[in-house]
């Protein structure tokens, strides 16, 4: 991202945003809600038209015009906190839909890497099933699975444990450090505060609209240079969250 500015209505929810994410990185965004994160990662997606600026992915201008804009979402890869599965599909319906529909991918060759993915995220017993027989930590887990079934680029993770109740957050984050050994780009959106500490390669904390500070986990959470980053992460230490 150079110089992104988003505004809803006389609202400046983005403002000047620099980004830069290397391949085979996890990038995570933290701030306060209101702050920017969700709406970063939808300008990432195309599923909000920047005012100013310009995106890229793999060296293209996403963000030109002339870019068919639905080629580019079939090479990205987004997990929201709501689970979004379709309740009349099974499990695995939900998975193969975009490959089959969008990617072109034949029924049988998708429902064998949607099954072999489940497996791998411990939802195996689960393909046939219909989400309201899921747990949360298990729906979260196969709209995971749904976005890497489309082999994305790139994956983005707006707060995608928020609506989980706590002893469900870890097997969620557990996948995602999976993903991360795997080589997954991801940018992710989380209050998650240790977990973003410890699997992050960058950090971004966001302030009204602006990446105030970036720098690694190490730099960002043992020895941030803004007072305002410093207020932050203050209230995760005093809590015992950090």
């Amino acid at each position: 991202m150079r110089s992104v500015r988003k505004t809803f209505g006389e609202s400046l929810v983005l403002r000047e945003v620099d980004l830069e994410v290397a391949p085979h990185t996890v990038t995570a965004l933290i701030g306060a809600s209101g702050s920017g994160k969700s709406t970063l990662l939808r300008c990432a997606n195309l599923l909000e038209e920047i005012d100013d600026g310009a995106i890229w992915l793999d060296g293209e201008e996403i963000t030109d015009p002339r870019v068919d804009q639905d080629a580019v979402r079939r090479r990205i890869g987004v997990v929201f906190q709501a689970y979004n599965l379709f309740p009349h599909m099974s499990v695995l319906e939900n998975i193969t839909l975009a490959p089959r529909r969008v990617h072109g991918v034949p029924r049988a060759e998708a429902e064998q890497r949607g099954r072999e993915l489940l497996e791998r995220l411990g939802l195996g017993a689960k393909a046939d099933a219909y989400p309201d027989r899921l747990s949360g930590g298990q729906q979260q887990r196969a709209a995971i699975v749904r976005a890497l079934a489309v082999r994305p680029r790139l994956l983005l993770l707006d707060e995608i444990t928020a609506a989980l109740d706590p002893e469900l957050v870890a097997e969620v984050l557990e996948v995602v450090r999976d993903l991360k050994e795997q080589g997954m780009t991801m940018v992710l959106a989380t209050h998650e505060m240790a977990f973003a500490r410890d699997i992050a390669d960058q950090v971004c904390f966001l302030d009204a609209g602006v990446v105030l500070e970036r720098g690694s986990a190490e730099q960002i959470f043992h020895a941030p240079r803004e007072e305002r980053t410093r207020r932050f992460l203050r209230r995760f230490t005093d809590s015992g969250r950090l």
